[in-house]
């Protein structure tokens, strides 16, 4: 019979060596993620939301009405709704009707739609402009809505292809943010081969009308292609994306076979190239649909079936060949070949842009105009016709302004509204500073006029704002002697019929050393290094002394090198240096017990001197903390009363790319078509509306209006922008901001300046741009300049003695571009950023950086600048170079000067008077992760106690020898 062996125990050794790192591990993990959390708490909050601060006002608080800002609806869905509904009034007067032979608005009741777009339209674009269009009214429900009936036999096989085509894999056009290789510029229209046999049968039971749609989409992050032959292989050499291709032009042809009337929508954000149907007889009407949003394409459906008189124009020249615009060969792929990995791009057509160009180009015979344009900028069709007649004309003295009064009566049958466009001609010296033939100066849109009804409407122009820049001798504005003639028209090309040109002379010119009336600081040069790529012989500046001679040319050669001062500014920032050449600099005060509250510097001038009060109770860490981490946020100072504010994107309505599902709101119209309604009215209403779902969403900021120029059709953020025209874009821009103040929301006008391409944009050390000063400051700053010394809004606060006073406050935020001005990174350029923005314009609030995830981004170059504030990106995913310098603590007490001094004059102070103080109350994350923490903390010490007690044990044990053992 065997014997039985008894198990050995494990030795403390053993079983230390196994528990021990368990129980570590554990230990770590609840440390680490502790520490993790910590470092990158603003991530965290913007993907999993935030907490609360609770509110508690002194007694005398209290009794104050401290709802400063309050929303014009009892709830987000409330407010979404009426959103919604502005949406729809938005497409109504942006919709643009282009061509029309009488055959709009249509008298049938059933339509054929064709075309993939039909199924699976354009609502708007990608990347941070995007917005949320899952519950949008898609082109057919828009003209169902209005009272057609569809096809459904063709409807089913296009939304069938599209669904079998998505284009996330190839289907369509899909730009991936700054990712080329997973981009695609597929057309994606469904050959006309693959329409059944049914559905060709089909159109006999609706041959009345066929509505076309042809779509195009953009993107942040890539432009559209000026080559389409890698991507489509019926395209012949040269044929880009903003022309019909094969497929297009054989639907249009088998709608034109099968029915009485064709009508072709235009599903884009940026002009196309639309010769091949305007010329076509057998197309009947276009309509430029733009990117509707959430309820938009019911706009188009009333149009259609004429509930709606369109009213929109158009906010581009729409040439009949982009190739040959002179921005065509300085746009795109340029890299420098004697700097690694470093990419520029350059603006050689100067002021001669868009209309300006085609308008000035005709006057002096380069060009026969009829032949290279097709539709005119500020063109649009109506279903009326109207009548203007100068009522009264104030051309007022040179430091004054001029006032038109123009009556606008319907002379139609129908209601509808008109666009009074004011233009400008100034006396031009051939050689001398550099003049377009026409400039838009002001714009006024009617009310809904019913026939015979007449709207007296008033155009004003600053006649300080008919100068030229004179960089070469000046180094200022000038308004040269001479008539300058100011014209009526329906577009930049046609005068208003019976309207002759009014006259303004200008007996002596005038040169603006001391500043325009609208200027801070007197206005001169302060982009020389830039200007001096176009003295040096690479860059030729177009001139209309010679436009032959000096037409734009592609960079090669010698074009491609990097100067000495290019390479030397693509170096990285010297924060040392920086501190070291700061003469006289003093390091702050911080953390002085003042016992004063970010409320109680409401409504005060930017330089109070209460500001320099608070500003010395901050801790240097915290604002270093804050500036630093600034992804959709503000961070909180509970010490002086100062909430997380929540900053949110786009343009086209609040979005995230972070947490969609938190922070959504109304899908707008896209910038170009809320530009096409040329209405201040409509601009305002939707800042207006946008801050109504901030009140309800705890939004604070507000990363719009954007107001880069369209200075290329191809550039793939067109939709986020305007138009082509500095004027009309400030115009618009301005409103916007104006109705989000209402609401105390702070809106970051972006990007500042100069991104008007998306090639390249942060490859490398980020995109060098190069123009001449005059081109800078008469287009590319121009709409910024509009929105920071126009805007306005009302400030209610409470004084010292508990009374309710009322101040003016204006544009307070901004957001820099990622690109270079000339060589140095935009949101570095003290030039740009505090000299134009801060000094001569007057700006006073915060500049944000855009996302900044790029190594030539440096926030030290930013603060240096005393321009840029704040830093779009999480805490720790950049490096500071230097914060304990006195010119660096200094620097940071400019940035949050800035940074607070918005968020006081902003909705984030509504409910708080002075003496507030904050209770800080945890999002649920936070609760689970403390929650979490001590349970982790809890396993740890009963795992500690556990082996304690089984060491103890197991050495309290007597020793056995072993049954079988052998006895001696």
């Amino acid at each position: 019979m065997g014997s039985t062996k008894a198990k050995a125990p494990m030795s403390n050794r053993r079983f230390l060596a196994i528990w021990i790192p368990i129980v570590a591990f554990v230990a770590v993990l609840a440390v680490g993620a502790n520490i993790a959390i910590g470092m990158f708490r603003g991530a965290i909050e913007s993907f999993m939301g935030t907490g609360t601060y609770v509110v508690s006002n002194t007694a005398e608080g209290a009794e104050l009405d401290t709802t400063y800002y309050e929303s014009d609806h009892a709830t987000q869905d409330d407010a979404k709704a009426a959103s919604a509904e502005l949406v729809e009034d938005i497409a109504d007067e942006g919709m643009t009707l282009l061509k029309n032979n009488g055959a709009l608005p249509l008298e049938t009741s059933a339509v054929t739609l064709l075309g993939r777009g039909a199924a699976d339209p354009v609502y708007g674009g990608s990347g941070s402009g995007t917005a949320d269009t899952r519950t949008a009214v898609n082109i057919r429900q828009g003209i169902e809505n209005a009272g057609f009936t569809v096809n459904d036999t063709v409807f089913d096989e296009l939304a069938a292809f599209a669904e079998a085509n998505p284009a996330a894999e190839g289907g369509r056009t899909n730009i991936v943010m700054d990712k080329p290789e997973e981009s695609n510029y597929n057309i994606g229209e469904m050959p006309i081969e693959e329409y059944s046999q049914d559905a060709l049968d089909s159109f006999a039971e609706y041959g009345d009308a066929a509505i076309v749609v042809i779509g195009r989409a953009g993107g942040e992050g890539g432009d559209l292609a000026t080559d389409m032959t890698p991507w489509d292989e019926t395209a012949e050499p040269g044929q880009h994306q903003l022309e019909l291709n094969q497929d297009e032009k054989d639907l249009v042809a088998l709608a034109e076979e099968n029915f009485e009337t064709v009508v072709v929508v235009v599903n884009a954000s940026t002009s196309m190239e639309l010769g091949i149907l305007e010329d076509d007889p057998a197309v009947d009407g276009i309509v430029f649909a733009g990117s509707p949003g959430v309820s938009g394409f019911n706009a188009l459906g009333s149009i259609l079936s004429g509930a709606v008189n369109p009213s929109g124009h158009t906010v581009d020249v729409f040439s009949a060949d982009f190739t040959a615009d002179p921005t065509f060969v300085n746009f795109g792929d340029f890299a420098y070949s004697n700097l690694e990995d470093a990419y520029f791009v350059d603006y050689e057509e100067g002021i001669y842009s868009g209309y300006r160009y085609y308008e000035t180009a005709a006057v002096e015979g380069f060009i026969d105009y009829d032949e290279a344009v097709v539709y005119p900028f500020g063109y649009g069709l109506s279903y009326t016709t109207f009548g203007w007649s100068v009522a009264d004309a104030r051309l007022g003295e040179v430091d004054g302004e001029i006032s038109i009064d123009v009556d606008v009566t319907n002379t139609g049958d129908v209601a509808g509204k008109d666009v009074v466009q004011l233009y400008y001609t100034a006396p031009y010296t051939p050689g001398g500073i550099e003049k377009a033939h026409v400039v838009l100066g002001d714009f006024a849109k009617t009310e809904l006029l019913e026939p015979g009804a007449t709207e007296t409407v008033t155009l004003t122009l600053a006649v300080e704002d008919m100068a030229s820049y004179d960089a070469a001798d000046a180094a200022a504005y000038v308004l040269e002697q001479g008539d300058y003639e100011l014209k009526l028209q329906t577009d930049s090309h046609s005068l208003k019929d019976g309207i002759e040109p009014l006259v303004y002379t200008v007996d002596e010119t005038v040169v603006y050393t001391d500043g325009r009336a609208s200027d801070e600081v007197p206005a001169t040069n302060r982009f020389d290094d830039v200007t001096a790529a176009f003295e040096d012989g690479t860059r030729t500046a177009f001139s209309r002394a010679d436009f032959a001679g000096t037409f734009p040319t592609a960079p090669e050669g010698a074009d491609l090198e990097a100067s000495e001062a290019t390479i030397a500014a693509y170096e990285p920032f010297d924060a040392a240096a920086a501190a070291s050449d700061a003469e006289g600099a003093e390091a702050p005060t911080w953390n002085a017990d003042n016992d004063l509250s970010l409320v109680d510097l409401r409504g005060l001038p930017y330089d109070d001197p209460a500001w320099e009060e608070l500003l010395d109770q901050l801790d240097p860490d915290e604002v270093l903390t804050l500036l630093t981490s600034g992804a959709y946020n503000t961070a909180g100072l509970p010490e002086i009363g100062k909430i997380r504010t929540n900053d949110l994107d786009g343009p086209a309505g609040f979005s995230s790319f972070i947490n969609p599902d938190l922070w959504t709101g109304t899908a707008f119209p896209s910038e170009y078509l809320i530009g096409q309604t040329w209405s201040r009215d409509l601009a305002n209403a939707m800042g207006v509306a946008v801050g109504n779902e901030a009140l309800h969403m705890g939004a604070n900021g507000w990363y719009a209006p954007a107001v880069n120029l369209h200075r290329s059709p191809f550039a793939g953020r067109n939709f986020e922008y305007y138009s082509e025209d500095p004027v009309l874009s400030g115009a618009l821009a301005t409103q916007v901001v104006d109705g989000a103040l209402t609401k105390g929301v702070y809106s970051f006008t972006k990007h500042f300046a100069m991104n008007d391409q998306e090639t390249n944009r942060v490859n490398g050390g980020g995109l060098s741009t190069w123009a001449t000063e005059q081109t800078i400051r008469e287009l590319y700053l121009k709409p910024f300049e509009m929105v920071v010394k126009d805007a306005r809004g009302e400030v209610e606060y409470y004084d010292a003695d508990g009374e309710l006073q009322t101040s003016e406050i204006g544009s307070t935020a901004i957001m820099s571009s990622f690109n270079r001005i000339g060589a140095t990174w935009a949101g570095g350029s003290s030039a740009l950023m505090h000299d134009v923005l801060r000094e001569e314009w007057g700006f006073r609030g915060f500049a944000i950086t855009d996302f900044n995830l790029y190594d030539f981004m440096y926030p030290d170059q930013a603060w240096n600048a005393r321009g840029t504030d704040h830093m779009l990106t999480f805490e720790g995913s950049k490096t500071i170079a230097d914060s304990t310098s006195a010119a660096a603590q200094d620097n940071l007490r400019y940035a949050i000067h800035n940074v607070l001094y918005t968020v006081a004059n902003s909705n984030a102070v509504n409910g708080m008077a002075s003496g507030a103080t904050l209770t800080y109350q945890l999002a649920g994350w936070e609760i689970g992760v403390i929650v979490g923490t001590i349970l982790l903390a809890l396993l740890v010490v009963a795992g500690v106690v556990w082996m304690v007690m089984r060491v103890r044990r197991h050495r309290a044990r007597p020793t056995v020898a072993p049954a079988d053992a052998a006895t001696y």
